[in-house]
Order: structure tokens, then C-alpha cells, then sequence
């Protein structure tokens, strides 16, 4: 059987956890030779191996998205291994300090920012960059339901989001014509260590947030990757500058 992403080449950021890890391991089920980005090496490996062990084909690359010289390298590893880059699922996040607008403080505001929209922008930048040269490719940025809405206490998180998608409508016009496609998700709550750092892991705060969602649950993070997964392949082709939602209904209450 062929997998919907069969002998692509993708690269996944903030792949060690998470929905990072969850899309990594549906791409290579799809096909997909994959570049697993991340911080964390022990975590990023894992992750390789996992695909491994599945009989999938993956390589991991440290990265700190926020460093231009490291996105770059990042890109060039992916290419050199693998001989080209069809796609990339921009996930690697931070969600920052949860506070009033007015007690946010600065380094944390251009950390937050530095992680979630200035590495989405680098990393769409050098994806870019290489699918030009081999006739195109599909790019998925991870934003938030908070892209969507505003979220109490949560200024950065939600504005940095706010900022992926509009990242991702610019892209999806300036590269349509040359067969580039860039979409974005926006997921609520997934159960990932994200959130359990949020809300912990099995508190009153938590349930309460659970239920604030129509299906009265979190997300998977697979139900999150399956969606990416989609959004990369051939079946989504006529799919551009979509901000997909993935929250059960959340943010149309």
C-alpha cells in the first residue's frame, strides 16, 4: 500500500514531544523519510528510534528554531540526507509565563516570540528555499486555537500565535504559483507535556478546561498529526493559507 507522503521528505521542529513527536511518527508511517528537529537530544532520538523500530526511515538534527545559523543547518542536513525537502511541520513552541499584560516581563515576551513566530518564520524562510529548487512542497505551521482567540493571562502565547497565521496567509500568496502550499492548524487543548505544565495532570483547573470543549475532551496528539499529515499530501491540494482548527469546537462557542 502507498502511504499518502510515500517517498517524501519532510522535516518535523519540536519533534522530541508532543504533537511534534505524534506528527513525526504518523509522517513516517505515511512514507516519509523524516528530519525530527528538537532541543532535546535524548527526547529527539527516542523519537527516532521509535520510528525506527516501526520500520520507518528518520534522522535527528538539534535545533534551536530562534537561531538563524541552526534553522539554516537544519535545512541543509535534511537535503544532504535524503536529496531533497517536500515538506515540513513547523511545531516547536513555548507557551511562556502565564500573567497579567501588565506583569509579563520583557525577556520573557522575546522568548516566547524568539521560539513561536520569529523560528516559525526562519525555518518557513529555509524550507522555502529548498523546495524552490525542486518545484515545490507543502509547509504546516502549528499555531493555537489562541491564534484564534485571545486568551486571559496568556499575551504572548496568543499574540505569537496570532502571528503564525498571518506568517502563514503571506507565505500561501507569495508561493502558490510555484507549487508551495502553506497551511496551518490550530489545535485546543491536546494532552501533551505543554499542557500538563498549563494545567497539571489531573487537577480541578484541568477538568474544568477538559469540559470547556464541546466533545467534553483533549485532543490526541495523533488526531492533531493526522490532520498535518493530510495537509502535506497530495489529498490536500488545493488546501492554501487554510487555518485548520482541531479543537472540537472551541473557539466557535
Amino acid at each position: 500500500m502507498t502511504g499518502l507522503l510515500q517517498n517524501k521528505v519532510a522535516i518535523v521542529t519540536g519533534g522530541s514531544m508532543g504533537i511534534g513527536r505524534a506528527t513525526a511518527e504518523a509522517m513516517a508511517r505515511e512514507g516519509a523519510k523524516v528530519v525530527v528537529a528538537a532541543r532535546g537530544e535524548k527526547a529527539g532520538n527516542q523519537t527516532v528510534a521509535a520510528i525506527r523500530k516501526a520500520g520507518g526511515e528518520a534522522t535527528f538534527v538539534r535545533c534551536d528554531v530562534s537561531q538563524p545559523d541552526q534553522v539554516a543547518a537544519l535545512v541543509d542536513r535534511a537535503v544532504k540526507a535524503y536529496g531533497r525537502l517536500d515538506c515540513a511541520c513547523n511545531n516547536a513552541g513555548f507557551e511562556g509565563e502565564r500573567r497579567l499584560i501588565h506583569e509579563v516581563s520583557e525577556a520573557d515576551w522575546d522568548t516566547v516570540m524568539a521560539v513561536n513566530l520569529t523560528g516559525a518564520w526562519l525555518c518557513t524562510k529555509q524550507e522555502i528555499l529548498a523546495m524552490l529548487k525542486t518545484g515545490g512542497g507543502s509547509i504546516v505551521n502549528v499555531a493555537s486555537a489562541n491564534g484564534l482567540i485571545g486568551t486571559p493571562t496568556f499575551t504572548a502565547y496568543t499574540a505569537s500565535k496570532h502571528g503564525v497565521l498571518g506568517l502563514t496567509k503571506a507565505a500561501a500568496l507569495e508561493y502558490a504559483k510555484e507549487g508551495i502550499r502553506v497551511n496551518a492548524v490550530c489545535p485546543g487543548g491536546v494532552a501533551t507535556p505543554m499542557f500538563d505544565r498549563l494545567y497539571g495532570v489531573d487537577t480541578p483547573k484541568r477538568r474544568q478546561v477538559r469540559q470547556g470543549h464541546p466533545l467534553g475532551r483533549e485532543a490526541k496528539p495523533d488526531e492533531v498529526a493526522r490532520a498535518v499529515v493530510w495537509l502535506c499530501s497530495g489529498k490536500a491540494s488545493y488546501v492554501n493559507g487554510a487555518s485548520l482548527s482541531i479543537d472540537s469546537g472551541l473557539t466557535i462557542q
